[in-house]
């Protein structure tokens, strides 16, 4: 850099003796380069460049040396780092630094100035960066307030210059001159409002005069102090909230807001619920004075009040506190809290079995305080009862009726369950039972358990005594089920019921003969049960009695009988029989059956226990050896014949065995043959006829017998049938049926396969059943106190066989 030359370098030279003095100025802007060359300072002094070591040129020690200094090759002066005005020349207008420079041989001292000339480098500054002020709303237009001044460190033009203001409606700037600083002011122009603007942000600029321009910014805020002029204000003039009843206290409801523009206690506000609102409302609500929060105090129901309308003030707390109104409706909605209620309003709690379909029995009404859906009613009854549901005229007013034939036998008491259900969601419930009660009616006959009745009764029995009890019994009640008894007499000489006789109250027979067995097998009767309703109802049933034998006959001997009719009898027997020969067979006959009727034969007496055998089941009497010269010409044989009854009966037959020779053996057939052959013709005759008879008979009871398997019945006419399979000495061969089992009775030889086992009143004999080969038919066991004796025709036809 060129020193300034005319105006700008003014070189002064003093002499003052032997020291020569001279004061050159420069001028350099500031923050140059460093190293930039100020001018030469030793050109200027007028110095031999060459000398400048020499003598030691040098700027000697001062405050601001340190900025400059001097090359002492060619006594230039340059800066040794960038040099800030603002920094050495604070608040001077012009900045000049004094520099001292010293050349020694012969020593010289020189002042040099080297002045720095401003730039604009720096902008202007406040000494905050925020200025508040607090203005109350009330303050009139052309206030003023005094703001900062900025300050900058540059120099005359680059210093501030003016200022300026954001721009708004409220405030403007005005700048006054005050020695060489320009102070600037706040000024309202127009008045507060805070409810609208609560504080306002406005922006101070101070500008400077360089090129280019520099600013600072100052922030001024201003809050503006509220007054109460505003009254709160609700959001809404009418609040409308549905809520739902029985919701829980404490449960909020909803929550009013009121906004007061103003600030500090005129802004806050307390809510009140208003004075003139119905008792209830009090109880049943609560406000919250602080948040405007509505709450349940008490029980919501919607059956006592669908709407409620609550008056809420809002007030401040200025002074005079101002307030406001708004009106709350609160519409409850309907819960489903109610059960249906059943009453019954009439009832009839008996009703006659014979009561028609259709007819009512009862009138209920239902009812519900719930509405809408949740009080609509839908009616039910137990089902599977005779009973149904019928509306009426009237809104939920039903009829209970009939819708079926009763039955008191079959259900005598109905308990019917009445359910009505809301349409709620969930639905509730209700429901009532009627209990009735069936009255019985005389619809049903008495009725015997079994129908007809077999009745087994012993001959011989007791006059008077009682025989058999009849029961019936009757479904209905009290004199509709009370049964008397009686025999129903049919009249004729087969009517037995004349010698019977039946207790009318509970049905005991007695009979007044004694029946028996030989002359009777079986009767019938019937025994009619009547009730005492009216009309009175009756049924019969009959019974079918089968006497039972007793062991009250002796055994009767048929052969031998001798011409007076004693049990005796001659057989001549030749000396040369084998042994085996059949000497004669011994029949007899008993008119008892069964056991009772059974006949054994035993030898009492013998001469010769050697020569002579019985068979004890067929009377056989046979010959044991062979007749020797030595046995006695006359043997006799005197046969026991005895029953089989508890208390056995017998009869004695005696049998003489000559013994003859051949020759008088065979003349002696011929006497007997000859008297034979007188007789056979009409013998023979009567023979044929009755084999015609019992083969007839045989052939029926075959057929009945067939007829009886087929339908499976129990008639009393096959109860006897004949053994056809029979073989031993006159007896009786009884076949007994009842339903399904069969029962035989033979004796006193048994056919293949029978077995004699002990019994209680004897013996008793077991038969398989020969109508199956299946090995599952039952074995019948018949006790011989149940046997029957056949007819006396088929006694007598067996007899004639065994005899013949």
């Amino acid at each position: 850099m060129v020193p300034l030359s005319g105006l700008h370098i003014f070189v002064v030279l003093l002499f003052f003796g032997a020291l020569a003095s001279a004061q050159i100025r420069y001028s350099t802007p500031e923050e140059a380069k460093v190293g930039s060359v100020i001018g030469n300072v030793a050109k200027d002094l007028g110095l031999d460049p060459t000398t400048l070591k020499e003598r030691r040129f040098r700027i000697v020690a001062g405050t601001k040396d340190s900025l400059f200094e001097v090359n002492q090759n060619n006594g230039a002066l340059y800066n040794t780092q960038k040099v800030d005005r603002e920094d050495i020349c604070e608040h001077s207008g012009a900045c000049l630094v004094e520099l001292k420079i010293v050349i020694e041989n012969p020593l010289e001292i020189h002042y040099i100035s080297v002045e720095v000339t401003d730039r604009n480098d720096n902008a202007p500054m406040f000494p905050e960066k925020e200025q508040t002020f607090e203005i109350g709303e009330q303050t009139s237009p052309g206030m003023k307030y005094k703001l900062q001044a900025a300050r900058d460190p540059d120099a005359g033009i680059n210093s501030v210059r003016t200022y300026t203001l954001t721009s708004n409606d409220h405030f403007e700037i005005d700048v006054r001159q005050s020695d060489d600083d320009k102070i600037p002011f706040l000024v309202l122009k127009k008045a507060l409002d805070r409810e609208q603007i609560s504080e306002h942000m406005l922006i101070l600029t101070a500008i400077d005069g360089g090129k280019p321009r520099r600013s600072g910014t100052l922030n001024v805020s201003v809050i503006v102090h509220d007054t109460n002029d505003n009254r709160p204000v609700f959001s809404q003039d009418t609040y409308h909230v549905t809520m739902q009843e029985n919701v829980p206290i404490g449960t909020e409801i909803i929550k009013v807001t009121a906004i007061d523009k103003d600030e500090g206690v005129n802004g806050e506000i307390e809510y009140s619920l208003g004075k003139a609102l119905h008792r209830n409302i009090y109880d049943i609500f609560e406000l919250n004075s602080l948040s405007g929060e509505i709450k349940v105090k008490g029980g919501v129901d919607f059956e006592k009040a669908v709407v409620y309308k609550i008056d809420v003030q809002a007030s401040d707390r200025g002074t005079p506190p101002l307030s406001s109104e708004c009106r709350v409706i609160i519409k409850v909605q309907d819960l489903n809290d109610n059960p249906p209620t059943i009453e019954v309003t009439s009832l009839s709690n008996t009703v006659p079995e014979d009561t028609k379909p259709g007819t009512g029995i009862s009138l209920i009404s239902v009812s519900d305080k719930d509405s809408g859906v949740n009080g609509k009613i839908i009616l039910s009854l137990t089902k599977d009862l005779p009973f149904e549901l019928k509306p009426t005229y009237k809104d939920n007013v039903y009829s209970v009726v009939t819708k079926g034939l009763l039955d008191r036998e079959t259900v005598s008491h109905y308990d019917i369950t009445i359910t009505a259900a809301d349409c709620g969601d969930p639905p509730l419930l209700a429901s009532k039972t009627l209990g009735v009660q069936i009255a019985d009616v005389n619809d049903n006959s008495p009725s015997f358990l079994k129908n007809p009745v077999e009745l087994y009764l012993v001959e011989n029995n007791a006059v008077l005594a009682s025989i058999f009890s009849v029961s019936a019994s009757d479904r209905d009640l009290n004199e509709n089920a009370a049964i008397t008894y009686h025999i129903l007499r049919q009249g004729g000489p087969k009517d037995m019921a004349s010698f019977l006789n039946v207790n009318s109250d509970n049905g005991q027979i007695s009979a007044l003969k004694t029946f028996d067995f030989e002359s009777l097998k079986t009767f019938t009767f019937k025994i009619v049960a009547s009730d005492s309703g009216t009309p009175a109802l009756s049924s019969n049933v009959t019974v079918n009695v089968f006497l039972l034998d007793q062991n009250d006959n002796p055994p009767v001997i048929l052969h031998p009988v001798s011409s007076n009719g004693s049990a005796e009898g001659v057989e001549e027997v030749p000396r040369n029989v084998p042994a085996g020969h059949l000497v004669t067979k011994v029949r007899a006959y008993d008119a008892d059956i069964g056991y009772n009727g059974w006949l054994l034969f035993s030898l009492q007496e013998v001469s010769d226990h050697s020569l002579f055998g019985l068979d004890r089941y067929t009377g056989r009497i046979r010959t044991l050896r062979s007749f020797t010269e030595t046995d006695e010409a006359q043997h006799k044989l005197v046969i026991l014949v005895k029953d089989n009854g508890n208390v056995s009966l017998s009869a004695t037959a005696t049998v003489v065995v000559k013994l003859v020779e051949p020759k008088e053996a065979i003349s002696a057939s011929d006497v007997k043959s000859a008297v034979t052959d007188i007789g056979d013709s009409s013998v023979i005759f009567y023979l044929m006829i009755t084999l015609a008879s019992v083969s007839t008979l045989f052939l029926i009871s075959i057929i009945v017998l067939i007829a009886m398997q087929c339908s499976k019945t129990t008639d009393v006419s096959s109860k006897y049938l004949p053994e056809t399979n029979y073989d031993g000495t006159l007896c009786h061969s009884i076949q007994y049926r009842s339903g399904e089992k069969r029962y035989m009775l033979v004796g006193p030889r048994m056919s293949i396969g029978s077995t004699i086992v002990p019994g209680i009143n004897g013996n008793t004999l077991v038969v398989p059943d020969r109508r199956s080969t299946s090995t599952e038919n039952p074995i019948l066991v018949l006790s011989l106190s149940m046997v029957l004796e056949e007819t006396a025709a088929v006694h007598d036809v067996h007899a004639v066989l065994r005899f013949c």
